[in-house]
């Protein structure tokens, strides 16, 4: 049931809004893993960039992607938080909460071969700009060391769909995916790597763009 839902959402929302409203070119689309277990780490501007990620995979795969989400959010309101974890198939995550690991449900959904989506920036930041690496991804893959961490940079969408927008602007957006990333035992370095990595997709594509 929950296959059909996502593939429904996907086919009729996420599509028509990402491919059609607004436009999508996609630069290394096959470093995109094809299976899990996978984390895929993005950039977060927009109440997009969730529809925008679900339409890079093929619908065979994407019962398998699930994006993490704050429960604290997500999960407040009944029917949003039916909808997120029915259709979008989130993984909660409750922060704050004291527990002996908050992110065991996603070392679990990489141990069952999932691809997890998750915003390293934590909350979505302001337009066009990158904010700070936080700490959860670090200790995620301290968890799964040999989970690859596949960087995908989405530039556009804090125009398309920013922070307190309500309705989708159609601006052209592009996808920049670069080569998996790895543990690093050195947390500091594991996070300045990361967001080197962002830095540079961004500035390829404000070259493309300007």
């Amino acid at each position: 049931m929950n296959r059909m839902l996502r593939w429904i959402f996907t086919l009729c929302i996420a599509y028509p809004v990402v491919w059609i409203w607004l436009g999508v070119a996609v630069a290394n689309r096959k470093k995109l893993p094809k299976t899990g277990p996978a984390i895929i780490v993005a950039n977060h501007n927009s109440h997009l960039d969730v529809l925008t990620l679900f339409t890079l995979f093929p619908l065979s795969t994407l019962v398998d992607v699930q994006p993490v989400a704050a429960a604290d959010y997500f999960l407040k309101n009944k029917v949003v938080g039916w909808f997120a974890l029915k259709v979008i198939g989130i993984i909660p995550v409750y922060r704050g909460a004291h527990q002996a690991n908050p992110l065991q449900a996603c070392v679990d959904a990489l141990a069952e071969k999932k691809i997890v989506i998750i915003f390293p920036e934590g909350t979505r930041g302001e337009p066009g700009k990158l904010s700070e690496i936080k700490s959860g991804l670090w200790h995620l893959s301290l968890q799964c060391p040999d989970v690859p961490i596949i960087p995908v940079y989405m530039h556009g969408l804090d125009r398309s769909m920013g922070k307190g927008q309500k309705i989708p602007v159609p601006f052209f957006i592009d996808i920049y995916i670069d080569d998996p990333l790895r543990y690093q035992d050195n947390k500091a370095e594991f996070k300045s790597a990361l967001l080197n990595r962002f830095v540079e997709l961004q500035q390829q594509a404000i070259r493309k763009s300007s």
